[in-house]
């Protein structure tokens, strides 16, 4: 589904990624950890074309996102991208939040869309905020919220940008259990967490980064957190486990 090749990303004399290469297939949880300033967030920010590559390749189903000729929009109702930050529009209700993409982009029509939050508010359990703003919730229902507005567009990938960093510890539960629901849903899911213990049971393969490189992949995630092969691996693991 997701192919990077050779990929750098150079920030004026800050070398960001340095020679990433990686393939996500249909239907992959892949975690994606390491340090921070290793580069895992500027990662996935490119693979939504949301930072543009200093060099290398990202195929989309085969589809090069970085040539010029290539329709953003269209990529990118195919690839929902969560942040850390929320990024719900605070002047609009729920609803709103939900139905403007798809009706937007002409995907749905707006009774379509409508009953379509509807099914999905209903789904995490929170229908009855239908009508408040963005404001009037939790972080951890804003960030619900998000989830079920990228899934709004029907997505054939996720991406997560440390969706649990800006929560407090109570709320993290609530968001990492819709991400298990998504995950056992079969949605191809590419993650940067610090959430560890979400890393091990939920995805099927392991991507350690480190100052703008792949130092370690797995996908044999549980054997990763007790046998990790790299001794930067080693290093990083013995701090924070």
């Amino acid at each position: 589904m997701l192919e990077i090749k050779n990929l750098y990303k150079d920030f004026d004399d800050l070398k960001v990624l340095k020679n990433i290469n990686l393939t996500i297939k249909a239907g992959e949880k892949a975690v994606i950890i390491g340090p921070s300033g290793s580069g895992k967030s500027t990662l996935l920010r490119c693979l939504n074309a949301l930072e543009t590559p200093t060099s290398g390749s990202i195929l989309f189903e085969d589809k090069e996102i970085t040539d010029p000729k290539i329709d953003l929009n269209l990529i990118r109702e195919q690839m929902g991208m969560v942040f850390q930050q929320f990024n719900l529009f605070s002047n609009l209700s729920i609803l709103d939040n939900l139905t403007l993409a798809p009706v937007k982009r002409h995907k749905l029509t707006k009774i379509e869309a409508e009953e379509k939050a509807q099914t999905l508010l209903n789904r995490i359990g929170l229908s009855e905020k239908i009508d408040a703003f963005p404001k009037q919730l939790s972080g951890g229902q804003q960030q619900r919220i998000a989830i079920i507005r990228a899934m709004m567009m029907d997505p054939k990938v996720l991406l997560f940008d440390e969706p649990t960093s800006a929560l407090d510890p109570e709320m993290v539960g609530e968001v990492l259990d819709l991400m298990k629901e998504l995950a056992e849903s079969g949605m191809t899911m590419v993650v940067v967490s610090h959430e560890m213990g979400f890393a091990k049971e939920v995805s099927n393969r392991i991507i350690f980064m480190d100052e703008g490189q792949i130092i370690e992949e797995s996908h044999d995630p549980s054997n990763f957190f007790t046998n990790p092969q790299e001794e930067r691996s080693q290093q990083f693991l013995s701090k924070i486990l």
